[in-house]
């Protein structure tokens, strides 16, 4: 799970997948990043913590990290929130095996469509409740698709 700074969207998307990963047993790793560095060590921001805490799903122990090449070695599948992000994930791809991990996440649940997640950051909490609902349903749909 890819975004800017990895303190409001990925770090959702990662907590969401984890926790339906965990209820139902499945075996998968997940883990999220930012393209930048800006918020690198720090937890996620307190007002998508609280969003996820009222919603059943606590993130208060993500730390922001940067993405990283050796990402694409740890991982099957890339998830971008945006296309900036997406972009900025495909100009470190090595080769064409590393650009096919790379994904928007609203195309699960919007094939071919290339929905971005909007970034909450600047908004008010009503902006963080949508952006977990978006998560939520294609968090399902990976789910769906790649782990049954």
């Amino acid at each position: 799970m890819v975004c800017l700074g990895n303190i409001c969207r990925s770090p959702i998307a990662d907590g969401l997948l984890r926790r339906k990963i965990s209820e139902q047993r499945l075996n998968a790793t997940v883990d999220s990043a930012g393209t930048a560095a800006y918020h690198v060590g720090e937890a996620p921001d307190p007002r998508m913590r609280e969003t996820g805490k009222s919603l059943g799903t606590p993130i208060d122990d993500l730390r922001a990290r940067q993405f990283e090449v050796s990402d694409f070695d740890r991982f099957d599948l890339i998830y971008a929130m945006d296309r900036s992000n997406y972009n900025n994930i495909l100009k470190l791809a090595r080769n064409k095996s590393d650009e096919n991990k790379v994904f928007m996440i609203l195309n699960e649940a919007n094939p071919g469509k290339n929905l971005e997640v909007p970034d909450p950051y600047y908004g008010g909490d009503q902006g963080f409740i949508e952006v977990y609902k978006m998560l939520d349903v294609a968090t399902d749909k990976i789910i769906e698709k790649h782990l049954k």
